[in-house]
């Protein structure tokens, strides 16, 4: 049986933690952040887990994380 590929984009994209939850970069902190009050750049600097629905997609995507 060949070896799985991990999906480079995914892999970019998601961590695994040590307890296996697969995180995720929370969406808005890219540009246009001058509008954006500090508290809420701040909230959107931490990882968030990926949506339960999606847990079982994202491990796939990423077979040796």
């Amino acid at each position: 049986m060949p070896k799985m590929k991990t999906h480079k984009g995914a892999a970019k994209r998601m961590k695994v933690t040590g307890t296996g939850k697969v995180m995720r970069a929370h969406t808005h902190h890219v540009h246009k952040l001058v509008h954006k009050s500090a508290k809420r750049r701040r909230r959107l600097r931490k990882d968030v887990p990926v949506h339960p629905t999606e847990q079982k997609k994202a491990r796939r995507l990423l077979p040796y994380a």
